[in-house]
This record gives structure tokens, sequence and C-alpha cells, in this order.
């Protein structure tokens, strides 16, 4: 009797919310065959086009009549590329963030494997020829290089070139043992022979002494079991030492790191910092890497090779086979939060594996969350507190600037440039903070009010001088400034507000003698700049910095003495309930650049609100008791942590298409599960920014007493507005969790 047909059930990458069943492709030999399992791609006919899914199931059933499946074309590869616990963690973000399966699993995957003629590629290794194996110990002692790179073959051969390169042995040394007939290399797709955890030296530098408190923080981790712990340390507390500390743990125990950090200028500097630290392979995966070596730096931690992966967001998907810990740095960061296709959140999916793996994983921040905070406050998680600077260093002290009472200087008082005057003549550096880039964040005729707006957002243009140009930063597009006003043809306008560029200037005349160095997203584009920077910066040389949250996030520069924070009304006065904890994140993230060695450091708050409650709280007290008051008032207004949102939106090139879908969905949200304590909906409204890209937006807000109660609600509700037919007009998804709330 035959053996019935194969049916594949697979997750393609489509934005319906559904698996797909195939049958297995027609030619398949006995490998092929062997190879089916979950986890290995798969390229299918799916209509006209041709896809790539992952394979989710086998069967011998199917929900369809078998004569309607049709083949799959061919098995992609020979062992599952999408395994354990990253197909868990898929299956997981897909559910909870509702979002396709097959989206969340190919965006998991490098961009190379998303296509079918993507393939894993393959790894050098090296060893010892016979002759090489003969050789006397001190043959080769007059080129130490040679004798390092015999050595280590000797003792680890077979071994890989990442693993070399660990150990500091360069590929020119290893092609003159090759001439010498010493040493051959050979390739392959998979690690078989890759050498042992043990293989490698661990530390290159002997780790750091921890002090009482990080000590007590580095102790109470867990490193055989599943444990969340927040560690809450004031800017400059040395938490990344216990981080190194609890690394080198793992790494002794033959274990793999995940380290995630919020942006990719971060990066380089923890990847130096650790390199220096650790003698074993370090891969990084963020953006910036290129397509071929992003593939590369992923197949070393799929294989176990990399043995610290440190990356940003996406990394959280990273395959890791002997994962031991996972750190999230600068938790707070709402650059983990993913902000289109799968909005996710990367550090509540790195506690999710690490609970799927049964190992700890480590929260770091000065400035944590209000869910993070509230989480450990409630004893959900480990809550970890480092109270002091380490070393030598004070924590700076922080003033307000009343500016109702000043001169200003294009938005900088007259007290903050003597205090500048004073600090560059200590020959001390200057961080002069405002969070906007560009020239002027407004260009306006005097004459008959018009102001140069972006034709496609609600939205001003910025003045940019280098080069001159108009410039929206929400859309991208961009202008020539006019010569004359387009409405009265006044040939005078004028550039309201202040940037970056602006305040570059306005520096840069009252301080001739000294470098002004601007830091933001124009003028940071090179390869390697901030690591340039930070080069730079510490040869110690008296200067100004003039930059924006770019300069604000884990960067150490031993001699700025002196924070100015230009403006933080913004933040205070904010329309997204989220805003006053980011400004006290913000202030207290830059003020934390200040005075980090011997010297002390002051911070200079400027604000024409300097008198408000929540900004009198942070800088007379502390962030700590800060976020604990706002907690209380979330508390008080039921919004998250305390309610559990999400938001419907949609966006259209018509104002009522937007509108008049998230009104059905209201409708079908109230039939589903009519309001009540448990559920409350507020909508259609339009968003902050209602036109963007020439697209008008609107916003359902959901919010529910717990969890349940929203997957169960969203989940229903997604079917239904997936058959309205304004969803076929209309640009729409689902934000749970948000954190922009415009």
């Amino acid at each position: 009797m035959p053996e019935p047909p194969l049916v594949l059930t697979l997750a393609l990458p489509t934005p319906l919310y559904r698996h797909f069943e195939y049958l297995a492709p027609l030619k398949l030999d006995i490998d092929e065959r062997k190879a089916l399992r979950p986890g290995v791609r798969l390229e299918v006919p799916f209509g006209k086009q041709t896809l790539v899914g992952v394979l989710l199931s086998i069967s011998h059933k199917s929900t369809y009549p078998l004569h309607k499946l049709k083949p799959a074309h061919k098995v992609l590869d020979t062992t599952p590329i999408i395994t354990g616990d990253v197909l868990a963690l898929c299956q997981f973000a897909a559910e909870y963030y509702q979002h396709p399966l097959g989206d969340v699993m190919i965006s998991a995957l490098p961009q190379k494997l998303r296509t079918s003629d993507g393939t894993l590629p393959q790894t050098t290794y090296w060893q010892l020829t016979t002759e090489g194996k003969g050789l006397s110990a001190n043959s080769l002692k007059r080129s130490p290089k040679q004798q390092s790179a015999w050595q280590a073959l000797l003792t680890h051969s077979p071994i890989s070139e990442p693993a070399l390169s660990a150990l500091n042995i360069d590929k020119p040394t290893l092609r003159q043992l090759h001439k010498k007939g010493l040493a051959e290399s050979f390739q392959q797709t998979h690690s078989t022979c890759a050498s042992t955890p043990a293989t490698y030296t661990i530390l290159k530098e002997p780790h750091r002494i921890l002090n009482t408190e990080q000590q007590a923080a580095f102790d109470a981790l867990t490193f055989n079991s599943f444990q969340c712990s927040l560690l809450e340390g004031i800017t400059g507390s040395g938490k990344t030492e216990v981080y190194l500390h609890a690394i080198e743990r793992v790494l002794h125990a033959g274990q793999q790191a995940l380290v995630l950090v919020p942006e990719i200028g971060l990066t380089p500097q923890t990847v130096a910092r650790f390199a220096a630290r650790f003698g074993v392979p370090i891969t990084q995966l963020h953006s910036s890497v290129a397509k071929g070596a992003r593939l590369e730096n992923w197949h070393a931690a799929q294989t176990g090779q990399a043995r610290i992966i440190i990356g940003t967001r996406l990394a959280v998907f990273a395959p890791a086979p002997r994962l031991g810990i996972i750190i999230v740095d600068e938790e707070h960061d709402s650059s983990f939060k993913q902000q289109e296709g799968l909005r996710y959140n990367a550090r509540d999916l790195a506690i999710l594996r690490a609970k799927h793996n049964n190992i700890p994983v480590l929260m770091g921040s000065a400035t944590p969350s209000l869910e993070s905070l509230h989480n450990a406050l409630s004893g959900r998680y480990q809550h970890l507190r480092i109270t002091e600077r380490a070393g030598s260093a004070s924590t700076p002290t922080m003033q307000r600037i009343d500016m109702r009472k000043q001169t200003l200087h294009c938005g900088i008082a007259q007290a903050s440039l003597d205090a500048i005057g004073a600090t560059l003549a200590r020959d001390e550096q200057v961080l002069v903070f405002i969070n906007r880039r560009g020239f002027a964040p407004s260009y306006i005729c005097q004459s008959c009010g018009w102001s140069a707006a972006c034709k496609f957002c609600d939205a001003r243009m910025t003045l940019h001088s280098k080069p001159r140009k108009l410039h929206c930063h929400h859309c991208g597009n961009q202008s020539q400034t006019p010569s004359q006003c387009p409405s009265c043809y006044n040939p005078t306008l004028t550039a309201l507000g202040q940037g970056t560029e602006r305040a570059e200037d306005v520096l840069q005349t009252s301080f001739k003698s000294y470098k002004v160095i601007r830091v933001d997203q124009d003028s940071m584009q090179r390869k390697n700049a901030m690591a340039a920077l930070t080069t730079q910066l510490n040869e110690g040389k008296p200067c100004l910095l003039v930059g924006t949250q770019m300069l604000a996030k884990g960067h150490h520069f031993p001699n700025v003495t002196l924070v100015i924070i230009v403006d933080t009304d913004q933040g205070l006065m904010s329309g997204d309930f989220r805003g006053i904890e980011r400004m006290g994140q913000l202030i207290v993230q830059v003020a934390g650049r200040a005075g980090r060695e011997e010297k002390p450091g002051t911070v200079l708050i400027q604000s024409y609100r300097p008198e408000h409650p929540m900004l009198e709280k942070l800088v007379t007290e502390n962030y700590h008791n800060f976020a604990q008051s706002l907690l209380l008032e979330r508390q008080q207004s039921l919004m998250p942590p305390f309610s559990f949102m999400a938001l419907l939106r949609a966006e259209a090139k018509h104002p009522d298409s937007a509108r008049g879908l998230l009104t059905q969905a209201a409708q079908l949200a109230c039939e589903i599960m009519p309001p009540s304590d448990n559920c409350r909906y507020l909508g259609p409204i339009p968003a902050f920014m209602e036109r963007r890209n020439d697209r008008f937006r609107f916003q359902l807000q959901l919010q529910f007493s717990n969890r349940q109660v929203r997957a169960q609600l969203l989940k229903a509700l997604i079917l239904k507005i997936d058959k309205l037919p304004l969803s076929k007009r209309v640009r729409w998804s689902i934000d749970v969790d948000p954190q922009d709330m415009g």
C-alpha cells in the first residue's frame, strides 16, 4: 500500500493571518525527506509568485482535499534554520503582537536568507599539515606571530577563522604558515568540527574588582535558572562591569551571551570594551553591518562559534544554541520598540526568550522604564540597585536656570555661556544638549506671518544651513530656501528657534579659541564617526560638544564636567502621557555624561517652568523618587503599567477612509466586547500629526484591565476588520503596548 503524501504546513511572508498547506516536492530524495523538519525553508508557489516559507509541521492529513494542494518546489535547507527557542519566540511574537507568523519568521532571518537563492556561508577552518604536526617546538621562534599561530593550531586543530581571530591570529600569519606547508585550510557549511569552548583563553586582561554595591548585585544573580533582574544603577555606577562579570561566568561554563543595546552608535564602544576584556569570538548584528557580513555573523552565532553576540533590537531573534544569559542595556530606551511592521519590543521578548531557555536576563538602566520599575517594586523582577558612582567619581550637581530672567543668545542663557567660559578656562570639556538637529525649526516671514510648511505633512520645514535647505524630518521632503516670502514677496525671512547647527554657530562665535563639535544625525553619517569622536574627546583637550540624544546614552567622556540642557519644556508640556517620563530619563542620561572621573560635574537645566513639581522632584531628589511619583499618577489614572493598551492605526490618502475604517472597527469592538471596567475604547481620533507623508492618520485607542482580555478582543477584531471593504483601501495596523502615541 503506497504511503500517503506528506502535507506540509508553512508560514509564508504574507499579510494574511493564517498558515498554508502544500504537498512535499514531487521529486524528494532520501536526504531531502530527512531534512523536512520544522524550521527549514522551502520554495513554494503562491499565486503568480514564488515565495520562501518556513516549515511548521508535517502530517499526512489536510484541512483541504489533497488534490487541491500544490506541491512545494524544493527544500532549501539540509537542517532547520530556525530552531528551538527562536521558533517558539517567533510564534509567541506573532500571537502577542497580532502579526502574521510568516512575516515574523522571515524578519528573524538575515536578508540574504529571505530568498530562495540565499544559502548559509561556508566557514574557513585551519589545521596543521603532517609536516606542521611534526615541527619541533622552537622552530618558528624567530617569528613570534607564526609561533603563536602554530601553537594554537597544534592545541586546537581544526579551528575556525573567527576563533583564530579571537586569539589575535590574523590571516597574513596563517598564509605564511600555508606557504611553508605547515598549515592548510578547508571550508564547510556547518561547524561540526568547531573548537570546543575550552579552547579559548576567556580573559585577555584581569577583570576589575567590583565595589561593594556592584558585588552585591553580581552575587544576587542566578546562573542556572530563569531569573529576571532589573539593575538600577545611577549613571557612571559601573553597570557594565557587572555585565562583564556575568558574561565571564557564562563563558567559563561554555555558553554564549546575547547583549542588546538600543542604538547602533553604542555598539562599537560596547564591542571594543568587550573585545579588550575577552579572548573569544564576538559578533555584531545590526543594520550598519553589510548584508554579507551580517549573514556570516548570524551564522557564527547559529553555529556557536560566536560566544558573545552584540546587537540592536533585531538581535533578540539571533540563533544561539548555547545561550547562557541575555543582557539588555539601557532597557528604558524606546529604540527597543519597533515602530513599523512587526511592532515588537525587544526588551520584552528578551525576557520571554530567557524564560524559555531557563537562563537569567539582566536589564540595566539609570532611568528604568515605569513598566520595569513597577515589576521590580511589585516583586516580579529582582530589583538590584547601585546608588554610588564607581571609583572616585561623584554625582553631578543639577541646577535650574529660569529662562524668564535671562538674556538669551539664540536660546542659550547668558548664565550658561558664563559657565561654559569658566569650564573651558579650566581646560575641561562642555556638552550642550539640544534635542533638535538643523539650524532652526521654523522659517517665517515677519511681515505677513507665512511659515515654510511641508506640503506632505502637518509640520513645519526645518531650516538647515550646512548645506542651506529646508528639510522635513518627518517625511524626508527637501526644498531650496526661498529668496523672498512666497506670500507677500518680503525679501527678509527669519529663522525662529534653535537647532544644533545654530547653537554650533553661536558657540563658535562666543568661544573662538576652542573647537566646537556638532554631534547629530547629519554630522555622524560617516562610518566609525562616533568611535573617532570618542578617541578625540579622550585626548582631554578643552572643547564644546553640541548634540542631540545621540550623546545621551552610555558614552564615557572623562573630561566633560559641564552639561547644558537647553530646552526641557517640550517634555513637560507633551501631549503624550509618557512625555514627562521620557523628559526625566533624558535629563538624567544627559546629566550622566558630566563628572565621570575625578573632576566634579555640573548640569544646568534651562526652563521657562523651573518650578514644575516633577522637574523639582527630579532635580532636588533623584530619578527613583521621580519615577515612583509618576507611577502613583499612572495608578490613579489607570494608565500603563496599570492597564494594557493597544492602538489600532489607520492611514489613507483621504481622511474619511481612514476615519471610516476605524469607526467601523470601533462598532465591531463594541459588538464583540461591550465597553466595561475591563475594556475601554477611545476614538477614532486624529494622530498628533494628522497628515504625514501625504496620508491622513487616525487611531483607535483600546485599553484593557489585563492582557488576556486584550488578546481575546484583538484576535476576534482583526478577523472581522480584514473582511471590511475599506480594509483593502486603507493601511491599518495593530500596535500592542504602544510606546509612541503619535
